[in-house]
């Protein structure tokens, strides 16, 4: 057994979005990423899925749009939450957002394109950090609403399976509670 392997997939941890800062990866880094990325279980060869990365001036840009979407989606915010708000695409040096296009096909369940999707999220993580990053996988309120769906370049019929932040941690991860395994697998013999 790869002991490397073993040992980052018992121990994989995600760290939150806000303790992620500068260095982030370059262009060339993020490339070789996305292409690791999708390397991923696609019944039927669709690639039923995009990114989208978003720039550090775009990521400027979107966060103070965000904020206006929030503020009128909630007029009564408290001002803990509007600063969370002005930040919320600011919290790691990169953005990538996996866009899940599945739809009808005459072969392929729609279902199995959604999991290809997640399957790309998790390997962008992982890409993420066996290039030398950590990262944390969100949607956030964001991914559901339309009026930020249409800023963030997602189109009609497609949904967001998450939105990948990359950067440099700036804390060391910590575990959570795990499921027991025991408790959540059943055997058939």
């Amino acid at each position: 057994m790869n002991h490397v392997l073993k040992a980052y997939l018992e121990g994989r941890r995600s760290i939150p979005a806000n303790a992620l800062s500068e260095p982030g990866p370059d262009r060339q880094t993020m490339q070789k990423m996305l292409l690791m990325a999708s390397r991923v279980p696609d019944h039927g060869k669709l690639a039923p899925w995009r990114f989208i990365v978003y720039g550090s001036d775009a990521r400027q840009r979107i966060a103070e749009q965000l904020t206006q979407i929030a503020l009128r989606n909630d007029r009564d915010m408290p001002e803990e939450r509007l600063e969370q708000e002005k930040v919320r695409f600011l919290r790691a040096p990169a953005v990538i957002a996996v866009v899940s296009t599945a739809g009808a096909h005459p072969k392929i369940p729609e279902w199995e394109q959604v999991l290809s999707a997640g399957a790309v999220c998790l390997n962008l993580f992982m890409a993420a950090n066996a290039l030398g990053f950590a990262a944390n996988w969100l949607t956030e309120w964001i991914a559901y609403d339309q009026d930020a769906l249409g800023l963030l370049g997602v189109i009609e019929g497609e949904r967001v399976a998450g939105f990948v932040y990359i950067g440099t941690p700036t804390m060391q991860a910590t575990d959570r509670p795990r499921p027991d395994i025991d408790e959540i697998t059943t055997w058939i013999e």
